[in-house]
């Protein structure tokens, strides 16, 4: 299910969006080898981190360009 960007916490949306910024279409790619990193790692609070990141990717990206952002 797709969210609204503003229902994350301020810290996951500020993630989201410089993974936006540097990445463009790429930033849940990105985001994803992230979070496989931290699963790799045993670390289900990190993971967790960056699946709630992925998951803002997601709704920003269902919300076309943001911001001036364009992917």
């Amino acid at each position: 299910m797709i969210d609204n960007p503003d229902n994350f916490p301020i810290d996951t949306r500020n993630a989201a969006l410089a993974l936006i910024r540097q990445y463009g279409p790429d930033a849940q790619v990105i985001a994803m080898l992230r979070a496989a990193e931290f699963a790799a790692l045993g670390d289900v609070g990190g993971l967790a981190a960056w699946d709630d990141i992925i998951a803002c990717i997601e709704a920003y990206d269902s919300l076309g360009p943001v911001g001036g952002v364009v992917h």
